[in-house]
């Protein structure tokens, strides 16, 4: 019996729009291998970076066939109760998976409404129009040191590039501080020099400061670069390096797990860090203030068995407060030069303790995530805000009476609003 068409798109188009973005370009293409591959895009545009839930049911599954058994229990308006709970689990049934009904209860009222045709076509064809290519998992390209995160890993990957994606050992991440100095700036140019030259990619997160020092220096080196996006790879952020991220498409590589038209927000830098970690052989944090987002990276790198290396700075200079902290700690080795990166990157270091980053970044992640999405002047629904934070309406609802109480929303005529006072 031939099973109705993902989101009631004939079998055809779906096809088309998988072999449009799809890595591999097939000429003679394989209709099942192009099915995945759209399956892969479609989970990225429904759950948000590091979703267990989705990865857990992709990894049973597969990409395809877990997809179909959500959106076949999504349109049931008890959805969120035992039907819908009951119809992913027997689809799991016989694999040993560890979702429990709550766990998938709560997921699919997450994705609920973010399972829109218009939502997953158009990340498809945002991607078309600006030449994204799609890997996903346990397919060629796909960087295999990304299945360290299990079920946190990505759906998939858009890219925009010639560079293939890296794989460890061979790639070094270098970062640091927005508000770099420029000690951090010329020791980040030296040391992506000297790893480029040697054939060494250089991976960052493309934002000012340390992050586009080392891309600048790794693009002239024969080697290039490799930046990773908290938003979709189809509008370069940040503004300001607009010329260096298109300097990096056409000699290197951007990527991000989210689809075109995202918008990068606090969680999703967050996340994005995991990436920048995972991707390369060694961290290497070359500043870092008290509460920076780069010692973030840092503890995604240690749990997950990547050595971290951190340059020591002036013992007056707020920027290198973070990196002693993490030399003080034992979380970091000492980095002095390009010799001593080569080494944590060939030999690799024991794992370690994630250390302890800003204090926002250990609250709650529903929280962070509608704060991110609220604008102080434009008042937002509470759907609106369940489809940009990838949480359930009732979540949503939840965190902005807490957010209410607190002082840090307020409820408009036409909806919700960011208090900044």
């Amino acid at each position: 019996m031939t099973r109705a068409p993902l989101l009631g798109v004939p079998r055809s188009r779906l096809v088309d729009l998988a072999c449009t973005v799809a890595a591999r370009h097939r000429s003679g293409h394989d209709d099942d291998e192009a099915l995945e591959d759209f399956a892969a895009g479609a989970w990225s545009a429904i759950v948000e970076p590091g979703d267990a839930v989705g990865g857990a049911l992709r990894r049973h599954l597969g990409a395809r066939t877990a997809l179909r058994v959500v959106l076949e229990q999504l349109p049931d308006p008890g959805a969120e109760g035992a039907p819908a709970v009951e119809g992913v689990l027997t689809a799991l049934a016989g694999t040993g998976h560890e979702l429990t009904p709550a766990g998938v209860r709560a997921a699919l009222a997450r994705w609920r409404p973010r399972t829109t045709t218009d939502r997953v076509l158009g990340a498809f064809r945002s991607a078309a129009h600006v030449g994204a290519a799609l890997v996903r998992p346990g397919a060629p390209g796909w960087p295999v040191a990304l299945d360290d995160l299990g079920d946190h890993a990505p759906a998939a990957l858009w890219t925009r590039g010639p560079l293939p994606a890296p794989t460890a050992p061979g790639a070094v991440s270098l970062v640091g501080a927005r508000a770099s100095s420029s000690y951090g700036e010329q020791v980040t140019a030296d040391l992506a020099t000297a790893l480029g030259d040697r054939g060494r990619v250089v991976v960052s997160g493309g934002a000012y400061g340390i992050d586009g020092t080392a891309h600048r220096a790794a693009l002239l080196t024969p080697a290039s670069t490799v930046a990773v996006l908290a938003g979709g790879v189809d509008h370069l952020y940040p503004r300001g390096h607009d010329e260096l991220l298109r300097r990096v498409v056409a000699d290197g590589l951007v990527l991000a797990e989210v689809p075109c038209g995202s918008s990068p927000s606090r969680w999703r830098f967050l996340q994005r860090n995991r990436l920048i970690a995972c991707l390369s052989a060694a961290t290497v944090v070359v500043e870092a203030g008290r509460r920076s987002g780069t010692l973030n990276t840092a503890g995604h790198a240690s749990v997950l068995g990547r050595p971290v290396g951190a340059l020591p700075g002036p013992v007056t200079s707020p920027s290198s407060v973070g990196c002693h902290a993490l030399l003080r700690s034992g979380l970091a080795t000492c980095v002095t030069g390009v010799e001593d990166v080569l080494e944590l990157a060939d030999a690799g270091l024991p794992s370690g303790d994630e250390p302890t980053s800003d204090d926002r970044d250990r609250a709650a992640p529903e929280q962070r995530r509608v704060v991110d999405a609220l604008s102080a002047r434009t008042p937002r629904t509470v759907p609106d805000l369940a489809v940009a934070t990838g949480l359930a309406a009732a979540d949503v609802a939840g965190v902005l009476a807490e957010l209410e109480l607190a002082g840090g929303a307020a409820e408009r005529e036409r909806g919700w609003v960011r208090r900044t006072s």
